[in-house]
């Protein structure tokens, strides 16, 4: 009688282990939080469209971030389309900033936060080669106000709590399907 109870135990907590780590949550095997890329890039698409002003001259219109994966970096990816219109007689120009962040959990907040954004790259074509220093300027200015410390999942208490333990993030594994959340108890 213990045995079989024990085996349905077992195979109800395997059970539940597998279809959090489906939906993205909790696995019971690994000791990790996962986080698909689309629970990502919907986090990440509520930032946006974003305006900005730079040097009271220009204004930069951020919108349609498409996030991507780099696990090889352990970062989160997000290209932007960025259009920058200016008071100045100049013509509109209009591109693409590739952002990279770093993750960081915030323990305050119960929140994992991009870290440390960096500008990857910058193409608004060849018309706006003159303008190059402005636009990587623009491009720091998008990824230090836009993106640094924004939080791209909120732990709620129930989460990080199990049969009366506390749990605690730590390491954060940037995947190529999601992020991987290493919990621990504390």
């Amino acid at each position: 009688m213990k045995r079989r109870k024990w085996m349905g135990m077992l195979l109800a907590v395997a059970a539940m282990g597998v279809a959090t780590t489906a939906l993205g949550g909790y696995n019971v095997w690994s000791n990790e939080y996962t986080l698909s890329q689309q629970q990502l890039q919907t986090a990440i698409e509520s930032k946006f469209p974003a305006r900005l002003r730079y040097a009271e001259v220009f204004t930069v219109d951020i919108r349609h971030p498409r996030l991507a994966l780099n696990p090889t970096e352990n970062r989160v990816v997000t290209i932007v389309s960025v259009s920058v219109q200016s008071q100045l007689p100049l013509v509109p120009l209009n591109g693409t900033i590739k952002l990279s962040s770093a993750l960081k959990y915030d323990s305050q907040a119960r929140a994992i936060r991009l870290d440390n954004p960096t500008v990857d790259a910058i193409d608004f074509g060849e018309l706006a080669a003159p303008y190059a220093q402005q636009l990587n300027e623009i491009g720091a200015i998008v990824a230090q106000r836009v993106l640094k410390d924004y939080p791209i999942y909120t732990f709620k208490p129930e989460q990080l709590r199990l049969n009366g333990k506390l749990f605690e993030p730590g390491a954060i594994t940037v995947q190529a399907d999601g992020i991987a959340v290493e919990v621990n108890a504390s």
